[in-house]
């Protein structure tokens, strides 16, 4: 089992900038890919981005040119930078560690992007 805690959120006004980390202990070895996902009040959780163990990185439409995710492999730890920020980001982002046979979640933390 993968234990993902995710840390960094917070209240950001719209067009500011956040950054997300995530970092994974424990059966770390069998991780394909790490990827963070949001879910809104009153909608289905949704890809933001993912990024493999060879640093191959894939992005949701609404986020490619604001959102950067990337890795310190050295430290089992994914990171989320999130720029120009738009109300419409607000909701709680999880990690998700995806193994062969498994995946794992973390907890998850809100951003709320409000004036």
């Amino acid at each position: 089992q993968v234990v993902l805690v995710e840390s960094g959120g917070g209240l950001v006004q719209p067009g500011g900038s956040l950054g997300l980390s995530c970092a994974a202990s424990g059966s770390t070895f069998g991780i394909i890919y790490m990827g963070w996902y949001r879910q809104a009040p009153g909608k289905q959780r949704e890809l933001v981005a993912t990024i493999t163990s060879a640093g191959r990185t894939n992005y949701a439409d609404s986020v490619k040119g604001r959102f950067t995710i990337s890795r310190d492999n050295a430290k089992n730890t994914i990171y989320l930078k999130m720029n120009s920020l738009k109300p419409k980001d607000s909701a709680v982002y999880y990690c998700k560690a995806v193994m062969r046979s498994r995946a794992d979640w973390g907890q998850g933390t809100q951003v709320t992007v409000s004036s």
